[in-house]
């Protein structure tokens, strides 16, 4: 970020979802139910899995860390992007579109390998049951945790710092409605091989080493759930991943929608509705899944609304 580089372009305008005035209100609206919910749920989560005591377990570990994830990640795109539906000049600082890029980065970058360290758990819970608390133990759980966020620090700062190695001398309207890799490159009037390609390298490598964890992991459990011989306990086993594989799907399917996409000046627009899904959409999801269809989640929220309630009568 040397001075030469930002002396012409201070701020950026971020175009947003839509620019058609008569839908900026109502889309304010939509977005603010979505990120109170995001905020709501993945609270909720965080709460329930922290003071339950039959949720202190590897699983739930890993689960409010995610809840922290989506949170974070959500919130670094949402409150600007509200306060743009308002406002008639949409702009950001120079420096604060760095720093919503790299918390951005950050924190989609930990959402990727917190699931790989969610697929990894379920793996050993289905396929090694009986030493599952030995291998999964609370000292594995921190060192995971402790290299999602290794990965996710240095992929984010390396990725910002080489789009805003680039120069911005032209325009500065952003055809997105947060600070993005690809719409931001696009400004440039550098050359942006080197930025492209070390951006492309950094994100297929981190998305081609998760999704490795996670298609080994899932192939194993179902190798080990089809040996499984009554329906019942098929079942159990199943259930176990159930939340997870559907959290997964959704996630990566959209990630690898985007990446796998021709980066042409058409594919922005397209990028900004899969964007909106993976980082306001799934965060509000994801607090849905794992407590309409895991019952460990459900009977907590019960217990928890019972102690309210008695504590309130």
């Amino acid at each position: 970020m040397a001075p030469e580089n930002i002396s012409q372009v201070t701020e950026f305008i971020l175009m947003g979802i839509s620019d058609r005035p008569e839908l900026q209100i109502p889309l304010f609206f939509v977005f603010l139910v979505i990120y109170g919910l995001t905020v709501v749920g993945n609270l909720g989560i965080i709460t329930l899995t922290s003071v339950d005591s039959r949720l202190q377990t590897p699983m739930y570990f890993f689960l409010r860390h995610l809840a922290v994830v989506n949170l974070g990640n959500s919130t670094v795109i949402a409150p600007k992007m509200l306060v743009n539906f308002l406002v008639s000049k949409k702009t950001i600082s120079y420096y604060g579109c760095a720093v919503q890029l790299t918390a951005f980065i950050l924190f989609i970058v930990a959402e990727i390998f917190t699931l790989a360290a969610m697929a990894y758990d379920r793996y050993v819970a289905v396929c090694n049951p009986l030493h599952y608390m030995v291998v999964v133990s609370p000292q594995v759980c921190l060192l995971l945790i402790f290299l999602t966020h290794l990965c996710s620090l240095t992929t984010a700062l390396t990725s910002s710092s080489c789009v805003f190695s680039m120069s911005y001398c032209s325009s500065n309207v952003i055809n997105h409605f947060y600070c993005d890799n690809v719409p931001l490159l696009a400004l440039s009037c550098s050359d942006t091989y080197v930025p492209e390609t070390i951006v492309f390298a950094f994100s297929g490598i981190n998305l081609f080493f998760s999704m490795i964890i996670v298609l080994t992991s899932y192939f194993n459990i179902i190798l080990a759930i089809l040996r499984i011989h009554s329906s019942e306990g098929r079942h159990k086993a199943f259930s176990t991943c159930a939340s997870h594989l559907m959290a997964v799907a959704v996630f990566y399917g959209t990630l690898l929608f985007m990446y796998f996409q021709p980066r042409t000046n058409l594919s922005l627009d397209t990028d900004k509705m899969a964007s909106v899904f993976y980082t306001l959409v799934i965060p509000m999801l994801n607090p849905l899944i794992y407590s309409l269809r895991n019952k460990d989640v459900k009977d907590a929220l019960k217990r928890t609304g019972k102690v309210l309630c008695e504590e309130g009568n």
